[in-house]
């Protein structure tokens, strides 16, 4: 059963920035575990300094899965995620590894943790109808048709999902959380930092990522899809490339963009209660505090 799977996994998650990746490996090694991403950008191939991706030097310490796998042109959802998930997680146990589920997209998350809600498939019709009205009006008519429907609304895509399931099925895209009430037995970690923290952070990798080539790597890729086009960055990139604004512009808005990313993430992750949380800044050996939240038999 799924469900079964999913309580042998360790989740180790949080915001970007906050210092996942090391982590996960550190503890991957002394485990013996396998790393399963739970990024919207990380597991497309291509773009890997747009987004902050382990680096090949990180992910040849430990097995790594569902990163760097998916063409940057093809669009991607969150059933297609869980649908490429389960087998992983399903064949990592089978080899008696540890699967730990490392990411920030709580969507992704939550359906490997809950399953996903029976929702319609996309109308292409009715999505390029949608498709042609500017997103302020979009998101007019969304918080008529769902108050609650708490989407990113300044993502156009998800704006529109969420608009299509409302008239399509004619109760509100709020409504599958109805299908994530359960609460199932969960182990893992949010890790978290104070804010000023998290900002220093945030600013520090914009100012690296511009530092290793990312206005280049942009330049060199022709083509991406709706799904990967959304990357933090990627628009911000492409108007520099084309002249609109300056390079010191483009690193003040890219760090803005991710500060109220990662607010967002910490939004969604104080919903979960199966989750222990970690302040980086309070512990000094965050392993130890990990491996007494593994799965039983594991720490």
């Amino acid at each position: 059963m799924s469900t079964d799977l999913i309580q042998r996994c360790f989740f180790l998650l949080g915001p970007t920035a906050v210092g996942k990746t090391d982590l996960a490996v550190t503890l991957a090694e002394q485990v013996g575990g396998e790393i399963l991403g739970a990024d919207a950008y990380q597991i497309y191939r291509g773009l890997d300094i747009l987004s902050a991706k382990p680096s090949r030097e990180i992910r040849a310490r430990v097995p790594h899965h569902l990163i760097d796998e998916v063409p940057l042109t093809q669009s991607f959802d969150v059933a297609q995620y869980r649908a490429l998930a389960m087998p992983r997680i399903a064949d990592i146990l089978a080899r008696g590894r540890v699967p730990i589920v490392c990411g920030g997209n709580g969507m992704y998350l939550r359906s490997l943790t809950h399953g996903l809600a029976d929702l319609p498939p996309a109308d292409p019709a009715l999505r390029a109808e949608l498709e042609r009205e500017p997103l302020p009006t979009l998101v007019e008519r969304l918080r008529q048709l769902d108050p609650e429907a708490a989407v990113d609304e300044k993502n156009p895509r998800r704006v529109i999902r969420a608009l299509e399931i409302c008239l399509r099925t004619g109760r509100p895209f709020s409504a599958q959380r109805a299908e994530w009430e359960h609460e199932p037995i969960l182990h893992g970690a949010i890790l978290i930092r104070p804010r000023e923290q998290m900002l220093e952070r945030i600013a520090a990798r914009t100012l690296a990522m511009f530092a290793a080539g990312v206005v280049e790597e942009v330049a060199a890729v022709s083509e991406v899809g709706p799904t990967a086009g959304q990357m933090l960055g990627l628009r911000e990139i492409r108007a520099l490339l084309t002249g609109e604004g300056t390079r010191e512009q483009a690193i003040e808005a890219i760090t803005t963009a991710t500060r109220r990313y990662a607010k967002r993430q910490l939004t969604w992750f104080r919903r979960e209660r199966a989750y222990a949380w970690v302040d980086l800044s309070q512990t000094a050996h965050p392993l130890d505090e990990l491996a007494k939240l593994l799965p039983p038999g594991r720490g």
